[in-house]
């Protein structure tokens, strides 16, 4: 069975046991490790994997052929994304960014989504250029001034004084206090065609046996964890990996369906069936 995941923290500790045959019945996988621009146009091909890792913001795009999951994904409070400047001349005013060149890390990422969501409401005159690049990029796009913003998500919540850069926004900080919702980030599909009562079981079970043995997937996670230190790959997966992984419920629902309704209203996303996310 074909799987495409991230190689951050959140999603190596989530799919350890299953990718190394520690889940009872579940089939062996053959996993793509690929960068969340990467997943999101995987989602759209005819030869897709049977199971991926998007980001929500994608989601309407891939439903002609994959169904949502209830669990294995990132939702949480806390642990958005963050439009950073440079230390130097940055500053934290939104205006500054009016016809300014700002670097995001695919333009159907949740994080992108918020931003638009966001400047909607706070850049007189919308930005300028929008550059797309892998989000381990940007930080240092930012730092050289190639760029006049980034907008960074995952481990970058945790990293991004050391580049010297500042803090323009917290767009998790934002989608909170307007909704009172968790953010929805990453969302697992899967074929329709396949079993999908099944793949929740095992990605429940392999989110289970992650918690149950932290210490397992540790090698793993460092494996593919682009150099972060140990204590931030821990931090990234404290953030990310919560009871929503292990199962959407209620609230979680509700802010998909927040995100993605009020995302159509303004004609970012194509128009879905809310209801039938809930499978």
């Amino acid at each position: 069975m074909k799987i495409a995941y991230s190689p951050c923290p959140n999603d190596t500790f989530i799919f350890h046991a299953w990718t190394h045959g520690l889940i009872t019945g579940a089939p062996q996988l053959d996993v793509t490790y690929a960068d969340i621009d990467i997943t999101n146009h995987l989602a759209t091909q005819q030869d897709g994997p049977d199971i991926l890792k998007i980001s929500y913001a994608a989601l309407p795009w891939a439903l002609s052929r994959y169904t949502l999951l209830s669990c294995g994904g990132a939702l949480g409070r806390g642990c958005g994304p963050l439009v950073l400047t440079a230390g130097q001349g940055g500053t934290d005013d939104p205006s500054f960014l009016s016809g300014r060149r700002v670097a995001v890390p695919s333009e159907r990422s949740t994080a992108y989504l918020l931003f638009r969501l966001w400047a909607a409401k706070h850049v007189p005159g919308g930005v300028g250029e929008i550059i797309v690049m892998p989000f381990h990029e940007i930080m240092p796009a930012v730092q050289k001034g190639s760029i006049d913003a980034g907008l960074v998500i995952h481990e970058a919540r945790f990293t991004y004084p050391s580049y010297g850069l500042k803090l323009m926004a917290d767009l998790g900080s934002w989608w909170e206090s307007d909704t009172n919702l968790p953010i929805p980030l990453g969302a697992i599909i899967a074929k329709r065609t396949l079993d999908l009562a099944a793949i929740t079981g095992w990605i429940r079970a392999s989110v289970e046996y992650a918690w149950a043995h932290p210490e397992a997937s540790a090698a793993y996670i460092m494996e593919h964890a682009q150099e972060l230190a140990p204590e931030v790959a821990q931090a990234h997966i404290e953030l990310y990996v919560n009871h929503f992984s292990a199962d959407l419920g209620e609230q979680g629902y509700r802010a998909v369906e927040a995100l993605l309704g009020r995302a159509a209203q303004e004609g970012l996303v194509p128009e879905i069936d809310l209801a039938a996310l809930r499978g």
